[in-house]
């Protein structure tokens, strides 16, 4: 079985990493399985990507598309050509795709143009939410997908409920958490750790990537002064991409708690959240692992595709209102962090689900 692997940004390569362990595992259990990597350079950041292969042992791809940045429509369409080209040279058996980028939903289109199979790894999310990019590429690559693997039971239900036929709905458990389980014991301190003099729950977590947030100067700064006064003192260490922080120096606005860093490596990144008090994020992704470390989460949008986080998990959905961020988080200073616990088959293990029920399926 000849399996082809798509991964575009940061977020691909977590999820990619254990899923090529579990295949190679399987190799050496004599099973003839193989695998060949596709990195179709939607991010393009050569330090980080080069960083996160590295640190979470993910062979070099045998490809890279080099397709960088664009527009919607125009990465969409280079992604589309570069891999169509790569298909047909390199035939596969079936594209596994990951997540909810622009790669994942092209690559799935091209795949099934050239009749060839698709599984979809986190299939079946939903926000709700169509005015972003990501719910679009979700909505359109599970309309083509042959096998979906989900993340839960809710996930399920919602392809169920599409018409997916229910022998290929596979509730598999959260590939991100089997990342997290095999390299919990290699996460380190980043280099700033001393420096700052940051200890265990003495300071919060912030990331922000979304358009609304970063793009607007104004808005940015009105944000960031806010979040700034609810720390109660903390610091706050915010991994700051070099767009945002290009736009913030036009304020030279200063700041008393929140201290920018660059952007970190899978394991300096990981030890700051489990270290961390709190974490502050417009990312729903982040809201996984803090469910599984037992770290408190403040989301700052007004929906989420991955509703067991705050249903069972530690995450709480705040909205995108700065008030309304203050009123939550003041309530956590004060009473302390709400009951949490692990969702069913986040257990480290979905990745091995998935190869076996791929080898069975071929």
């Amino acid at each position: 079985m000849k399996i082809t692997i798509i991964a575009g940004a940061r977020p691909n390569f977590i999820k990619i990493a254990p899923i090529i362990n579990a295949i190679k595992n399987k190799q050496n259990e004599g099973f003839a399985i193989s695998f060949r990597l596709v990195h179709t350079g939607q991010h393009y950041d050569k330090n980080l990507s080069d960083t996160f292969f590295e640190e979470l042992n993910i062979p070099h791809p045998d490809v890279n598309l080099e397709v960088k940045s664009g527009s919607q429509a125009e990465q969409t369409a280079a992604i589309m050509i570069a891999f169509e080209k790569e298909l047909l040279q390199n035939p596969t058996d079936l594209v596994l795709v990951v997540g909810d980028v622009n790669s994942t939903m092209a690559c799935s289109i091209v795949a099934k143009k050239c009749n060839t199979k698709v599984a979809h790894v986190e299939a079946g999310i939903r926000s709700g939410d169509l005015t972003m990019p990501e719910e679009i590429n979700r909505m359109l690559t599970d309309s083509i997908t042959d096998y979906f693997f989900t993340t839960s039971t809710s996930a399920s239900e919602n392809l169920l409920k599409l018409g997916s036929n229910p022998e290929n709905v596979h509730f598999v458990g959260n590939v991100m958490i089997d990342t997290l389980y095999q390299n919990i014991n290699r996460i380190s301190a980043p280099d700033f750790w001393n420096e700052l003099q940051l200890k265990e729950k003495n300071y919060i977590v912030l990331t922000l990537h979304r358009p609304a947030n970063v793009d607007e100067v104004s808005s940015l700064v009105t944000l960031l002064e806010g979040i700034d006064l609810l720390s109660n003192d903390k610091k706050i260490i915010f991994p700051i991409h070099p767009r945002t922080q290009a736009i913030l120096k036009e304020s030279k606005t200063d700041f008393k708690n929140i201290i920018f860093v660059s952007p970190q490596g899978y394991l300096n990144f990981m030890y700051l959240v489990k270290n961390s008090f709190a974490v502050i994020t417009d990312s729903g992704g982040i809201s996984e692992e803090t469910t599984v470390l037992g770290i408190p989460c403040f989301t700052m949008r007004d929906n989420t595709e991955r509703p067991e986080t705050e249903t069972i998990g530690s995450n709480t959905i705040v909205g995108t209102s700065l008030e309304n961020l203050k009123k939550v988080f003041g309530a956590f200073l004060q009473n302390g962090a709400k009951k949490s616990g692990v969702p069913d088959l986040w257990d480290g293990k979905a990745s091995e689900r998935i190869v076996s029920i791929l080898l069975n399926k071929n």
